[in-house]
């Protein structure tokens, strides 16, 4: 976590802040991860990742309704094929698809 935060005082960008919450949830879990992207919504609300990361957050919490909301929303902000594929996969599964 030290790291993102040196990376963070460099370059405080709000992507460099989507990969440190991404990092807080498997170091202190989905709860917190969520609260670390929440304020990012104003910055990256048209970024799809931003919206996948919040999806798997809230699917790890047990908010699947949340959770495929916000998996239709990053699939609306996305033409890259595969990343279509995978959000469908997603929403066709009910939630993300847990990692292996």
């Amino acid at each position: 976590m030290s790291l993102y935060d040196a990376l963070l005082r460099i370059e405080p960008t709000p992507v460099v802040s989507l990969n440190r919450a991404l990092a807080v949830a498997e170091l202190d879990g989905p709860a917190p991860a969520l609260a670390a992207l929440e304020p990012l919504d104003e910055r990256l609300g048209g970024y799809h990742l931003f919206h996948a990361a919040r999806a798997e957050m809230l699917r790890r919490l047990g908010r699947t309704d949340e959770a495929r909301d916000a998996n239709r929303m990053a699939l609306a902000l996305t033409d890259n094929p595969a990343e279509r594929r995978l959000l469908e996969q997603r929403l066709a599964a009910g939630g993300p698809i847990p990692p292996q």
